[in-house]
């Protein structure tokens, strides 16, 4: 690639989010250049997506390959394996961004679509086997894929567990909830939840008994096994490096740890955009969301072109 390439917007990031920024911008007539990571991305581990009205089911990678697909007809959408190193403002005009090739580009915008990174536990054997197929994060997301099997609730927030007993009827009639043991008011919650069919379990996951990923029981420090088909265990989030360096360095404004973005997904950097994952909470994220603010973040730079 050319190394004083020039693009209305660069995208870093090829999920949902980039991709429906790429298309729109694309049809819009806007050169643009999409940055992915050559590490497997984070929803590598999906069995598919839903929500996506014709998509439904498809994988991740046939998601990536179709919407390349599209692309290819319009001729103004490049693509880049590389890993994004730095994004420079300029005093005058638009960002450089550079790769870890050295390659160096212009853009008079940038769009973030990084996605977020999901801490694991530590010391939880079969945990990454078994994450994102039977160990989620998202009853909305993968809960029909879960459906009819037996559910844990894995939290230190005793409102949170209380939904054990309820919230997920929808999929499972037995779900039980797991906390750790210093839990604040464990035997009020263990008393409501038995009230409603439900449970409370507490100790320390150090295993997950699965099969390819299937899991069948929750190994506790004590050796207490606990029959269990389905985790709902969200974890905690953190930005990719490349976006703490740009809070850091460029003043990029956070809220919780999640990138700030007006209605057209600008961010406190005037230019600078963000779509995905990166700019909301659990409960605020999947391929839906990323969707519309991908097409919301390209229609703002477009807009803000003609004004």
């Amino acid at each position: 690639m050319d190394d004083t390439a020039q693009y209305d917007t660069v995208i870093i990031g090829g999920g949902p989010a980039g991709l429906t920024a790429a298309q729109t911008l694309t049809r819009y007539r806007h050169r643009t250049l999409v940055i992915e990571a050559p590490s497997p991305p984070r929803n590598a581990a999906s069995r598919g997506v839903h929500g996506l009205i014709g998509l439904e089911g498809a994988t991740p990678d046939e998601l990536r390959t179709r919407a390349w697909e599209e692309l290819g007809r319009y001729g103004l959408a490049q693509r880049l394996d590389a890993t994004v190193r730095e994004i420079t403002p300029l005093s005058g005009d638009g960002f450089t961004v550079g790769v870890d090739d050295g390659t160096t580009v212009w853009a008079r915008n940038v769009i973030l679509a990084t996605g977020v990174i999901d801490q694991h536990p530590d010391g939880v054997e079969g945990f990454a086997a078994c994450w994102g197929r039977t160990v989620i994060h998202c009853p909305f997301c993968v809960g029909e894929e879960n459906a009819d099997r037996t559910w844990a609730l894995v939290s230190d927030e005793p409102l949170y567990l209380g939904m054990a007993a309820t919230a997920f009827r929808a999929w499972t009639g037995d779900a039980v909830a797991i906390a750790p043991p210093s839990l604040p008011g464990a035997d009020e919650l263990r008393r409501s939840l038995r009230e409603r069919g439900s449970d409370l379990v507490q100790g320390e996951i150090t295993r997950l008994h699965h099969t390819d990923g299937d899991l069948h029981a929750v190994e506790l420090a004590d050796g207490t096994l606990l029959e269990r088909q389905t985790l709902l265990w969200p974890r905690p989030q953190r930005q990719v490096p490349l976006v703490e360096h740009l809070a850091r360095e460029y003043g990029l404004a956070l809220d919780d740890g999640y990138v700030t973005v007006d209605e057209g997904r600008q961010t406190s950097v005037p230019g600078l955009y963000a779509a995905g994952d990166l700019t909301g909470r659990t409960w605020e994220q999947g391929v839906v969301p990323a969707v519309t603010a991908g097409a919301a973040a390209a229609d703002a730079i477009h807009f803000a072109r003609l004004a």
